[in-house]
């Protein structure tokens, strides 16, 4: 058997559903594919990879990138996103620092922000054609 990624289910811990599905349709422009048994929101296209908005009652939620998006034009995309409303964070670590909201390294460039629960997501560029993994 081999799992396909094309069609897996990414699951991120909300307090609010209804709120939390507001943030990533209206302002990510994600498509609402309905709502499951418990209460949970399904976000995706047909066949392609879904994201599942699963509430949870003790309001716990990772410390590190939940989810990054792949995008071609970076800069481009960050300033959409500001202009729907999308807050970026801004580093100034000794292995971390960004510029105008964007991280940049050997092979790619990163800009993080929050949804309204408090998920860390990221939008990120490959550069130079480079994969951001090793084989």
């Amino acid at each position: 058997m081999t799992l396909k990624m094309s069609t897996a289910t990414t699951i991120l811990p909300v307090d609010d559903a209804a709120r939390a599905r507001s943030f990533y349709t209206g302002k990510l422009g994600l498509p609402h594919r309905g709502m499951t048994d418990d209460g949970s929101e399904l976000l995706g296209t047909d066949g392609g990879p879904m994201l599942q908005l699963m509430p949870v009652s003790d309001g716990k939620h990772s410390e590190h990138t939940a989810l990054s998006f792949e995008v071609t034009d970076i800069e481009r995309t960050v300033r959409d996103m500001e202009a729907m409303g999308v807050r970026f964070q801004d580093y100034n670590l000794p292995n971390l620092r960004t510029e105008n909201h964007i991280c940049t390294t050997d092979s790619e460039k990163c800009a993080w922000f929050m949804d309204t629960e408090h998920n860390i997501l990221c939008v990120h560029e490959r550069l130079n054609g480079q994969p951001d993994y090793q084989v």
